[in-house]
């Protein structure tokens, strides 16, 4: 007598398809994210202080938005002349030409592997696959805030930060404050590179050499320091809600106390620098 097929092997090869195209999919995603996440790195790596040269060898430092028809830089560049630029970089000021360029490839092959995995993060599988592309999206969210307030001394918003994002790849607000909570280590080192090369907190006319003399209030108007973004950006972190969202919450509690310690380094650094006074020369 022959046996038959049992009717349930279709449907448990149907299950085991399912699962193949499952992992597959997952892999990708991790490969990708991973990626993603050593090229974030190395777009912020290149825009600390000392990184800065002539300024007839810069170009303006903006990332161009994704949707724009081109990613040439050709547009952001500025040839200047008869000035030149410190050393060591300050706000508001031009990225170097060459770096602008090679962060512009990066964003570039950036842009080209959130596109490779866009179909496998359509629908339900952009939550299924979430934990997996997280981390990527957070370290270039965290590249992407730094370059935008060393330009404007501004924090980018979650909508301009989703504007440098492929359309199928959602930027969730976990993802976009836990990148803002990694900014604040960048921005930490900038303030004490500047700090200890230049004798100034970033953004404000207070240095060691003025330290003892006092500003008019005109002057606290105008300039706003890096210190004081820092604690404003400590102050909003730390008032965040965070019941609602299970992986914000878990994430939450050991990036809040990085980020504490981060501004009280650069607290303890402008203090430093404004009891000693013109003691210690830049450098």
């Amino acid at each position: 007598m022959e046996a038959t097929e049992s009717p349930f092997m279709a449907m448990f090869g149907n299950f085991r398809e399912e699962l193949d195209e499952h992992h597959d999919r997952r892999e990708r995603v991790i490969k990708v994210s991973r990626d993603i996440t050593a090229l974030s790195k190395k777009m912020s790596s290149f825009l600390p202080p000392h990184s800065c040269k002539p300024l007839t060898d810069c170009c303006i430092g903006s990332l161009p938005f994704k949707g724009e028809e081109s990613l040439d830089i050709t547009p952001y560049t500025s040839q200047l002349t008869n000035q030149s630029l410190p050393r060591v970089r300050q706000l508001h000021q031009p990225l170097p030409k060459n770096i602008a360029a090679e962060n512009v490839e990066r964003l570039k092959t950036i842009d080209s592997l959130f596109q490779s995995i866009s179909k496998d993060l359509q629908g339900i599988n952009h939550w299924r696959y979430q934990r997996q592309i997280s981390a990527g999206i957070q370290e270039f969210m965290e590249a992407i805030a730094f370059d935008f307030y060393l330009r404007n001394q501004t924090l980018v918003s979650c909508q301009e930060g989703a504007a440098y994002l492929e359309k199928s790849v959602q930027l969730t607000e976990d993802d976009y404050l836990l990148g803002i909570f990694d900014l604040v280590g960048e921005l930490m080192r900038f303030a004490i590179t500047s700090m200890a090369t230049l004798g100034t907190v970033p953004g404000s006319s207070l240095s060691a050499s003025n330290a003892g003399q006092e500003t008019s209030k005109s002057n606290h108007r105008r300039a706003r320091s890096m210190l004081e973004d820092l604690r404003s950006l400590r102050a909003f972190l730390e008032s965040l809600d965070t019941n609602g969202s299970h992986s914000l919450n878990k994430e939450m509690e050991k990036k809040l106390d990085v980020m504490k310690a981060c501004v009280e380094k650069v607290e303890l650094a402008a203090y430093g620098m404004i009891i000693r006074g013109c003691e210690r020369p830049p450098g």
